[in-house]
Formats: C-alpha cells, sequence, structure tokens
C-alpha cells in the first residue's frame, strides 16, 4: 500500500484544501494517510514552516503549498500496478 504523509499545521487554509483533496481521491484510490503537524517537532518546523502543506509519497516529498490531483491520481494509478 502507498504511505502519503501530509505535513501541516492549524489554522492553515492551503493545508486544510490539500487535506480535502487527500481524502477525497484516497476514496478512489485507497493509501495510508498520516498528518504531521510541525508545530509539535521544532526539527520539523524549521524545515518547512515556509512550505506547507508538503506531501510525501512513500517518503518522498511531492508536492508543496498544493496537490495536484490529476497528478496524484497519475502516480497511484503507476504504484497500484504490479510491477
Amino acid at each position: 500500500m502507498v504511505n502519503i504523509t501530509i505535513y501541516s499545521k492549524n489554522n492553515c487554509h492551503l493545508c486544510d484544501i490539500a487535506m480535502e483533496t487527500l481524502l477525497k481521491i484516497q476514496k478512489e484510490f485507497p493509501f495510508s494517510l498520516t498528518e504531521i503537524d510541525i508545530e509539535k517537532d521544532k526539527e520539523i518546523f524549521e524545515k518547512y514552516k515556509y512550505l506547507i502543506p508538503v506531501i510525501e509519497i512513500d517518503g518522498k516529498k511531492t508536492f508543496t503549498y498544493k496537490v495536484n490531483e490529476a497528478e496524484l491520481k497519475t502516480i497511484l494509478k503507476f504504484k497500484s500496478q504490479p510491477q
């Protein structure tokens, strides 16, 4: 299963939009979703404070600021195919 992590924080409208997009796509393409609040870890906060939301797919930073829905679907389709 594909693992997606979103780095976000409270009161971030771009983060809210990205999470809504991820949850919508998750209904069509199942994946594991983890949300990390950057304000709870100083090191992560310093790394991502000007980039959020940051979306990683299987540990690789894939999107910043917003999720490209079409691109994410393409990635998930590819990853769901037998290798």
